[in-house]
């Protein structure tokens, strides 16, 4: 062989190699982003998974401590409440006959509906308990909620729950009249219209995507634990039993790929649902450093939910006019993460 031939041979051999290297290095490049194996198994030693939201748990007082003497779950201010008088004869029941004589179901409607009874020997009012005594009994419809305010037809069904209960322990029940109830729900929805706020920012790729497990890690690193579901995780609340302050969402089906490392996400959404969390709790600012910082370690912008980019002045206005709602919630007794507030708002 000449010494062109080799000398070819060689050249070819060069360029056959830089093209098997650039194909290489575009199909790393393109390829979503990976989490760090040593810090990923020490994300997943720390997860912990969403706490789940019960119809109680909306219902309960903001104090965990239950030694404390405890308010009825029921509130004029967002309830319609008919009072069950037990008769002279049988002045109290057992918490056996109530609970035999509950409806099967706590909504009318749309609505919440609730039964209580007054605790004769710790003199609360509370949902009926076996081996326990109670006075007398209320129950109550919810005024309003997202679904919208009550209506006539659900304020039927709450009469014909709460009756056959009052029946079934030989009881009278006294209802408020429905014409004006239904007008205070209309009303109480239309406050509750005006003033739901719900805060998002984006986060979007700049070039290279994430994998699932990258979402997860660097979410991890500014406080995000698992969701309840897929593609979805939460920055905790710092009480017990209480909403999140921050959802984090991104695709779902990407989360459920059969090769999770393989699927492309391109953005991730931070969601504030200002009503269900304490003002004191400071969530937007907490959703706002977390954007930013996700933003950050990912290669990523903050945006709205048109992609436009969010600059820092928008961010300040945006917390400027949150504390006027905070304040008009408060002047209504309904105060951002209150019971009332997460009820109502729910």
């Amino acid at each position: 062989m000449s010494n062109l031939q080799i000398g070819l041979a060689i050249a070819g051999g060069l360029v056959l190699a830089a093209v098997v290297a650039h194909g290489a290095w575009t199909s790393r490049r393109s390829a979503p982003r990976q989490a760090s194996p040593e810090l990923a198994a020490m994300d997943s030693s720390a997860s912990v998974v969403e706490p789940m939201l019960t119809d109680e748990a909306l219902n309960a007082p903001a104090l965990p401590n239950h030694h404390l003497p405890r308010k009825p779950a029921m509130d004029s201010l967002v309830d319609v409440i008919a009072t069950i008088a037990l008769d002279a004869v049988h002045p109290s029941i057992a918490g056996e006959a109530a609970l035999a004589a509950m409806p099967t179901t706590r909504r009318a409607g749309s609505k919440p509906f609730a039964i209580e009874g007054y605790n004769l020997m710790s003199h609360v009012w509370e949902t009926p308990m076996a081996g326990q005594r109670y006075g007398g009994f209320q129950a109550g419809v919810q005024l309003a909620n997202r679904s919208g305010p009550l209506n006539q037809i659900e304020y039927s069904d709450f009469v014909v729950k709460t009756q056959a209960f009052a029946d079934a322990i030989g009881a009278n029940a006294e209802f408020p009249d429905m014409l004006e109830e239904v007008a205070r729900a209309r009303e109480l929805d239309h406050f509750a219209s005006a003033h739901d706020a719900q805060l998002g920012f984006m986060v979007r790729a700049k070039s290279a995507s994430w994998s699932p497990g990258f979402v997860h890690q660097c979410a991890a690193r500014q406080g995000f634990v698992t969701g309840a579901l897929p593609g979805r995780m939460v920055l905790p609340s710092g009480h017990d039993g209480m909403p999140p302050l921050v959802v984090l969402s991104f695709d779902a089906q990407a989360a459920l790929a059969e090769d999770p490392a393989q699927t492309a996400i391109r953005e991730i959404s931070l969601h504030l649902d200002v009503a269900q969390v304490a003002r004191d709790e400071a969530p937007f600012d907490r959703m706002r450093t977390a954007a930013l910082a996700l933003a950050q370690s990912m290669e990523g912008t903050v945006t709205d939910d048109d992609g436009q980019p969010l600059a820092e002045q928008t961010m300040d206005t945006i917390r400027s006019e949150l504390q006027t709602l905070y304040d008009t919630l408060e002047r209504r007794d309904l105060a951002a993460g209150s019971p009332l507030a997460r009820r109502l708002f729910s």
